[in-house]
């Protein structure tokens, strides 16, 4: 496309203005309508480093800025946000489901919109209480110690959850701005209106509530090359990312070089164990969980259910047939993009090509629009263990595969087999039936994922203090962290600050002998407390 090409401006140092292109690359871009196929308008820039540096300057000054001003005042903006984002709500499902393929009702407004505001709401609760910075005081030794903010903070959203996820409006987002950080947003290439309007709404609510205008940014796109100095950058804290492995390991590589925290969210095909037991007693209803499960927004969640673990019989054949069945009798669901529905087919043919059996769909390309048939794939237990780390290529879409063990030995065998998950899921009887082999295949699904359930398909991510959206690589980065659930997400973006033997008047609000709010949690003399010392 011509580098003169009009294109939307970028949010940079407190200003809406042109973007520094880089004309040794595509320049500008456009977002494609999934459900047609048809570019969209507005026209984007694909930024140079200058815009970046710009950036990162007016970030590092606006951290200097938000150090100084009481945590009342971020929370407040917190709030506001929220606030201007449920008026802007018309405006915002419109965009997202034009850029996105997403259902404008119930799941961009009535779903992803109020888990948004909620999450910046539980933010801005968490900043204003301090309890999430774990201050702990000593008062014999003299030492006291608390988490603090890092530093400019930048956020890579994902494709599949343009709000709740989104570089300026999400789950990164909110942790990073709740800890005291300025954030750079770096727009996912599938919905860049949705994010220039959260942008908007953000810039607003800054000016509303007196913060540094910086606090916010906004970059559509950049080269590959730049994104990786970005996230390496002395002047940068960390980065949160969601994203395909791919892109995500480069950044990782290059943040690590450099020293720099980065939190990747990367892949992740959340197995389901059925036991035998569970399958006699309610096999129609497992089939039902997971067939709802595995196409919900057409497959496209990191928490969808991939493989399926069962072991060989009359039931497993009965679940093969009637999954068979109900994803020939499902018409295909949008997908997101181009490059998703380009991503799925070849995950597809991978599959196939080691060996995995096709039972229906094989993702054949729908006419018109972005979309690719619903497909069940099998194999045994003994051909996934003779080549685990191919038959786990993630198929991101409505593909799934079924993978028949001998026994429960094998099953068992495979799950030491696979790589890190978000999640994992066993079904067993209510009638005490699986019992005896639970334990065994529970005790090798956990140390594989970061949240295991029983009974339930693991589709949903509950916006919950004790919920852990995350898991051991490469479903993440790094095992220890979620990047869903207030306040857990937060010292993802803050640095623990140890003062010995400073005079009490030079200690942060947190650490001073008086409880700073009269009821934060903190840790003293060994004891969780909210009284004074």
């Amino acid at each position: 496309m011509s580098t003169t090409a009009q294109s939307e401006p970028v949010l940079i140092a407190g200003q809406w203005r042109p973007a520094s292109l880089d004309t040794a690359n595509t320049n500008v871009f456009q977002a494609t309508d999934p459900s047609n196929m048809e570019l969209l308008s507005p026209v984007f820039p694909v930024s140079s480093w200058q815009d970046c540096d710009e950036a990162l300057n007016a970030a590092a000054a606006a951290y200097a800025e938000l150090r100084q001003l009481p945590r009342e005042r971020i929370a407040a903006f917190l709030e506001a946000f929220a606030d201007r984002i449920d008026v802007a709500k018309d405006r915002l499902v419109a965009a997202a489901n034009r850029e996105t393929g997403l259902p404008a009702s119930p799941r961009l407004a009535d779903v992803e919109l109020p888990r948004t505001t909620n999450q910046l709401r539980l933010a801005a609760a968490a900043c204003r209480s301090g309890d999430w910075a774990a201050a702990t005081i000593d008062t014999k030794a003299g030492i006291r110690s608390c988490y603090q903010s890092l530093g400019p903070v930048c956020v890579f959203g994902p494709n599949n959850f343009p709000f709740a996820f989104g570089s300026l409006s999400g789950g990164d987002f909110a942790a990073a701005i709740a800890a005291g950080n300025p954030v750079i947003g770096k727009a996912n290439s599938s919905h860049p209106e949705t994010t220039k309007i959260f942008a908007e709404e953000a810039f607003a609510a800054l000016q509303a509530t007196d913060l540094p205008t910086a606090t916010v940014q906004l970059i559509y796109r950049l080269n590959h090359a730049d994104g990786e100095r970005l996230v390496a950058d002395p002047r940068v804290g960390a980065t949160g990312y969601t994203g395909s492995r791919g892109a995500g390991l480069a950044l990782k590589a290059a943040a690590d070089r450099a020293g720099k925290p980065i939190y990747l969210e990367l892949s992740s095909v959340n197995p389901v164990a059925i036991l035998p037991g569970a399958m006699v007693e309610r096999g129609d209803a497992i089939i039902k969980d997971f067939v709802g499960s595995a196409l919900m927004g057409t497959g496209q969640f990191c928490t969808s259910p991939g493989i399926i673990l069962m072991t060989k019989g009359e039931n497993a054949d009965k679940f093969v047939e009637a999954v068979s069945a109900a994803y020939q009798a499902a018409t295909p669901g949008t997908l997101l993009s181009p490059a998703v529905t380009k991503s799925l087919g070849a995950g597809i043919q991978t599959l196939r090509d080691a060996g995995a059996e096709l039972v229906c769909g094989g993702g054949d390309p729908v006419e018109g629009r972005c979309a690719r048939s619903n497909t069940l794939l099998k194999t045994t237990g003994e051909k996934f263990l003779s080549d685990p780390e191919t038959f786990q290529t993630e198929a991101f879409g409505n593909a799934s595969m079924v993978v028949v063990a001998d026994d429960i030995d094998q099953l068992t065998q495979v799950i030491d087999s696979l790589e890190g998950n978000l999640t994992g899921c066993i079904y067993s009887a209510n009638d005490g039936s699986d019992d005896a082999v639970y334990p065994q295949v529970a005790f090798a699904l956990e140390p594989k994922v970061g949240r295991i359930l029983n009974d339930k398909m693991p589709t949903g991510v509950a916006v919950s203090p004790a919920m852990n959206h995350g898991g051991p690589y490469p479903s993440t980065g790094h095992p220890g962290f979620t990047a869903v659930g207030i306040p857990a997400a937060l010292p993802r973006f803050a640095k623990l600050t140890c003062f010995d033997a400073v005079r009490p008047a030079r200690l942060p609000e947190l650490l001073q002998d008086k409880n700073p709010t009269g009821s934060t949690w903190r840790f003293i003399d060994g004891q969780w407390s909210q009284a004074d010392v």
